[in-house]
């Protein structure tokens, strides 16, 4: 079965797989995607991206959340996590990445904030967290991958675009754009730059592949 994943705002995706519900970074849920999570991810601890709020909207007495070391304290029960992992959830594979900025310091290298390949059956997404293009990035095989476009905290369409080039998937899909930073302008300037970019709309419909 192929995943089907859903855009919520700036950074947040669902994924729906196989009749589980997974939630990465979810923030300012809409109730068109409000349902019981089987699991949830949080890439690092900024608002945007760890909502305790929007987390129990979907929590259930079996969701298993998964959160960077850091952060593993205020949401008990979870489990925590660093770049290098691998463990498994609910059936899915899951392997935690590097996430930080090279020239920024928002997202420093050293706190160790993540992101994460999701091995789907024969599908593997991954979503890079809030990054830059990083040199582990050419290491990865993945078949779709979320990156940000928006800049100033991330990546820009242009590094979005040589990331892309340097993953190799089949499918990437701008995210991180459109509500804090960046614009449609950004996610369509990444299409321009690298051939296999899917634009979707946020929580509006769900798109398969």
């Amino acid at each position: 079965m192929e995943p089907t994943i859903t855009l919520i705002k700036h950074a947040g995706v669902q994924i729906v797989w196989d009749e589980r519900t997974i939630y990465i970074d979810p923030w300012e849920l809409p109730d068109t995607v409000v349902k019981q999570a089987d699991v949830v991810f949080v890439t690092h601890p900024h608002y945007d991206h760890f909502s305790n709020e929007d987390i129990e909207k979907i929590r259930g007495t079996d969701t298993v959340i998964v959160v960077p070391h850091e952060i593993a304290g205020d949401i008990p029960g979870s489990i925590g996590v660093a770049p290098g992992d691998e463990l498994e959830v609910k059936g899915i594979g899951v392997e935690v990445v590097p996430a930080y900025n090279k020239n920024k310091s928002y997202h420093p290298q050293d706190k160790r904030w993540v992101g994460y390949i999701l091995q789907l059956q024969n599908t593997r997404v991954y979503h890079a967290g809030d990054t830059d293009f990083i040199p582990e990035m050419s290491d990865l095989q993945v078949d779709i991958a979320l990156l940000p476009v928006g800049g100033t905290y991330t990546m820009d369409f242009e590094q979005a675009a040589e990331a892309a080039e340097a993953i190799d998937p089949e499918k990437a899909i701008p995210i991180h754009y459109g509500d804090l930073v960046g614009n449609e302008d950004d996610a369509q300037q990444f299409a321009a730059r690298f051939a296999r970019v899917k634009i979707l709309p946020k929580a509006i419909s769900q798109e398969p592949f």
